[in-house]
């Protein structure tokens, strides 16, 4: 059937409006101070106007069928995304087969519209919010979706889910279904103007078949969810399968007009990186986003590619950059003194390291929202953010509270003296003297365990380790395998590693769990570095409880200025453009989202030309 053919069947969108207006989800009356919406955005109104036809981003005309082959690093040990285990659990089930009661649009910072959630309801303080379920939704064993599954959710995950859920639901004074359809929640006291769009985002299990008893555990026991997808096979540890649900309620949303296009995805899960290229090249996988520097630079030259099976392409990265780096965790009496952080930080000869491992690709990250508005790199504070940083006198460092600092710049000779000279200047005010080339405190060497979970993170962290000898501190590689990784973590059972926090357009109440005092000690949580700081807790509230961009912007960065001072990471590098490969028997949308990421793990916006 033709595009013409498929639009004349399509109902047009005066039909849709009426639709939408009929099941309640224009604007109308919710009770005092609160009104009916299609969506909820963080600051300001939602971009897309009651009764949009799909998300900017989708291609409501992209064919159905086929099947979809992806591979991935490492390995899994369990299906269930959402408990404390959940770093090791399989990837693609989050979205496909287990949805959320509203779905985020990636064309704005925070915006999200209705999904199992027709309408939400919100006063203007935000100490209240009402969702209006879907009387269609239902999961994949035709159960209906009820508000008893939602408040079942919210109650386990409250007490047995991820870290950041626990916080976020924690904060809820009250939860309420009046009917089937209507779930209420009780904000007050929590001043927290995310939190609705937190809950916006919950997944929703089914009541009837979700184990309690057994939740916190890792389990290879198939999920049951009401998203388009259902999980057909599971070889543990190495691949699952999805294949589309016939029956999935949702197929005509605005939110999922254009998208979950692939009848079958599977996902096979590769221990070695380079066997995971070669079954790319091979024509055994799809797609393939390239993070490997020196592989995009001299590897992409075979077969496929000039026979023109395989097409590369390189695309500008959206929204702001994130921070990734060697992490100290400060729960070592070790890593507590900040000169100490900072000498080390300056042994990494980042020009040498790019020039030598990464073929010049690379550009230095200098803030945890670089290359964007949020970042305070090269911007004097203003007097709005010093207002913020004034009960916290001497938290921020003078040069970062102007701008003007930068990771230090080496000479790319690999042995720069002068970075050396000023390491050991600090290393000595911290009490460290050289005996016989070590440093040495009280009579014990600086020495502790650098961990890594891949090749890739061994051998930067090898370099790492020997620059760090020059100056005669001892810092051993360890590689450990990925589960294994994945629950030293988890109880913060390491002194460093190479720890990533995502950056979004919108930060908000997932930095509590990164970088939040309540988070430091709470298993699980991705505070790597055993941050707890009342100034970072302040600035957390602020960005929180801002009302409007430019008062979000202002403690974004005033928020960003102090996590630059505590040291906490050795900030590493990012790429500007992001590398992807894949089969010229795909197709995606021309249109790309303004904010990252570009495309989701089972590549939602794409379809397979010929299914």
């Amino acid at each position: 059937m033709n595009k013409q053919a498929i639009r004349s069947i399509r109902p047009t969108k005066w039909l849709r409006a009426a639709a939408f207006a009929a099941l309640g989800l224009f604007a109308g009356s919710a009770g005092a101070g609160q009104s009916a919406t299609h969506g909820l955005a963080m600051h300001g109104e939602p971009l897309l106007a009651p009764g949009f036809d799909h998300l900017p981003y989708a291609d409501p005309l992209a064919r159905k069928g086929g099947r979809l082959r992806l591979g991935l690093p490492g390995a899994f040990d369990s299906l269930n995304p959402f408990n404390l285990k959940s770093g090791s659990a399989a990837q693609g089930i989050v979205g496909n087969v287990v949805q959320t009661l509203m779905a985020r649009s990636y064309d704005e910072p925070f915006t999200l519209y209705g999904l199992i959630a027709k309408s939400v309801e919100t006063d203007d303080a935000r100490e209240h919010v009402t969702f209006r379920l879907d009387p269609r939704a239902h999961f994949s064993d035709g159960a209906p979706l009820t508000s008893a599954d939602v408040l079942f959710t919210f109650e386990l995950l409250k007490a047995k889910g991820r870290p950041q859920q626990r916080i976020a639901y924690g904060l809820v004074k009250k939860a309420e279904a009046p009917d089937a359809h209507t779930v209420r929640f009780d904000l007050t006291g929590a001043k927290d103007r995310e939190l609705p769009l937190i809950l916006g985002i919950m997944p929703v299990l089914p009541k009837h078949a979700t184990d309690v008893e057994h939740f916190s555990d890792s389990s290879l026991k198939a999920p049951l969810g009401s998203g388009p997808y259902v999980l057909q096979e599971t070889v543990p540890g190495a691949r699952i399968v999805l294949k589309r649900d016939p029956n999935y309620w949702g197929e005509d949303l605005a939110v999922q007009r254009g998208l979950n296009n692939f009848d079958e995805i599977g996902i096979d899960y590769f221990r070695d990186g380079n066997a995971l290229f070669e079954a790319f090249k091979a024509g055994l996988l799809d797609y393939r986003e390239e993070t490997s520097t020196s592989r995009w630079a001299s590897a992409y030259d075979f077969p496929a590619l000039r026979d023109g099976r395989v097409a590369v392409e390189t695309l500008q990265s959206p929204g702001p950059k994130g921070m990734e780096g060697f992490v100290f965790n400060l729960r070592r009496d070790l890593f507590r003194d900040i000169r100490l952080r900072e000498a080390l930080g300056l042994m990494f000869d980042f020009e040498w390291i790019d020039a030598n491992l990464y073929s010049g690709l690379y550009t230095r990250t200098k803030s945890f929202f670089d290359e964007s508005e949020l970042s305070s790199s090269g911007r004097p504070a203003s007097d709005a953010e010093r207002a913020l940083l004034a009960p916290f006198p001497g938290v921020v460092r003078e040069d970062i509270l102007e701008g003007r600092w930068r990771p230090p710049v080496h000479d790319g000779s690999g042995r720069d003296r002068d970075a050396a000279r000023r390491a050991l200047d600090l290393l000595s005010a911290a009490g460290y003297r050289l005996v016989d080339n070590a440093l040495v405190k009280d009579g014990v060497p600086l020495a502790f365990e650098i961990m890594v979970k891949d090749r890739n993170q061994e051998r930067l962290a090898l370099f790492f380790a020997a620059s760090l000898q020059r100056i005669g501190v001892a810092a051993r590689v360890r590689l450990v395998d990925e589960v294994q990784y994945q629950r030293r973590r988890q109880k913060f059972d390491f002194d460093m590693m190479i720890g990533q926090w995502l950056a979004s357009a919108s930060p908000g109440n997932e930095q509590r769990m990164r970088w939040g005092s309540a988070s430091a000690a709470q298993e699980a949580s991705y505070n790597l570095a055993g941050a707890s700081s009342p100034a970072i807790d302040a600035l957390i509230d602020a960005l929180l409880a801002a009302r409007g961009r430019e008062e979000f912007v202002t403690a974004v960065r005033a928020y960003d200025r102090v996590l630059l001072s505590g040291f906490y990471v050795v900030p590493l590098y990012h790429a500007a453009k992001q590398w992807i490969a894949f089969s010229t028997k795909l197709a995606r949308p021309a249109a790309l989202p303004r904010y990252a990421p570009l495309f989701g793990a089972t590549l939602e916006t794409w379809w397979r030309k010929d299914p």
